[in-house]
């Protein structure tokens, strides 16, 4: 019975090739379905610049949290953490394999540690908190939460940001919130794919020239029609810049170098959280097929 199973959860930074690991451990399982932990392929039309699995894998394999939210809507991490569990339990009542995919940090976590469900957001509060200086923000964090701060990066605007709204709003720190709140009820095999750094960083080079020549430019000129600024999409990774080169602040070569640059920068952040999470059984994918990795996990879950 997979429900007896832990949960595989399939991580690491972006780039390194979760999805086609992740697809083929769930062909191979047979009854199998996949949930995506990725903050961006969440939204509707965002398609090119998210790398999301091809309709062909989503129409073989039941792919779930993919194309669920419309561009312009907040999806927080407790959105994510009561979806992804409230799955589990509804394929795990098919009696089929749950897969967890993903690399967006915050999503692992709530997955993985405790996690609280905090006040709801203070959008007044979040406007007047970012429109100060990042440093100075973060300061303060370090100031009234040295915990967090040394758990959120200095330059993660939105993590500081919330971990300062909850503060103010609840007079308790966020660290000290999570220290009260309890673990996900769900058991999980974690598995990391690391990749040489040098050897990543070509992969996303390559990615993110691929991505513009299937039209990554045309997409974000259409998104530019339906999104606002002030929208959590408008702010990811490869969608951000073009909205900039599209705004006149940056040629397009130089939003294409950005689009790269920012994106070894993510995964450099992914590497340094993950490598905080306790018990990631780590699998350098570096010179492996896919294949060959896949037959590893099996050994671990079977």
């Amino acid at each position: 019975m997979p429900a007896n199973h832990p949960i595989p959860l399939i991580l690491g930074p972006t780039g390194v090739g979760k999805t086609r690991v992740a697809y083929r451990l769930a062909s191979l399982l047979g009854n199998a379905e996949i949930i995506s932990a990725d903050a961006r392929s969440i939204f509707k039309e965002m398609d090119i610049g998210t790398d999301k699995p091809s309709r062909e894998w989503r129409e073989a394999i039941p792919h779930h949290l993919i194309d669920c939210v419309e561009l312009d809507a907040t999806y927080t991490a407790m959105d994510f953490r009561r979806d992804a569990l409230r799955l589990i339990d509804e394929i795990h009542q098919r009696d089929h394999w749950a897969i967890v995919i993903g690399g967006t940090t915050l999503y692992v976590h709530v997955l993985t540690g405790k996690f609280f469900e905090g006040p709801s957001a203070d959008p007044e509060l979040r406007r007047t908190l970012s429109a100060r200086p990042l440093d100075e923000l973060y300061g303060e964090l370090k100031d009234i939460d040295p915990e967090s701060a040394i758990r959120i990066h200095p330059h993660d605007e939105q993590r500081i940001v919330r971990a300062l709204e909850v503060y103010q709003l609840t007079g308790v720190t966020i660290s000290e919130l999570q220290r009260r709140s309890e673990k996900p009820p769900h058991s999980l095999l974690k598995i990391g794919l690391t990749c040489d750094r040098k050897v990543l960083h070509e992969r996303i080079d390559s990615r993110v020239d691929e991505m513009m020549k299937l039209g990554l430019l045309n997409e974000v000129q259409h998104l530019a029609q339906k999104i606002s600024p002030d929208a959590q999409a408008y702010k990811s990774n490869g969608y951000k810049e073009l909205f900039n080169y599209l705004n006149g602040v940056w040629s397009l070569e130089e939003a294409i170098r950005k689009i790269k640059v920012n994106t070894h920068t993510h995964a450099r952040r992914q590497f340094i959280f993950f490598k905080r999470v306790p018990g990631i059984h780590w699998i350098d994918v570096t010179t492996r097929a896919p294949e060959d990795v896949v037959e590893e996990i099996l050994r671990m879950i079977q």
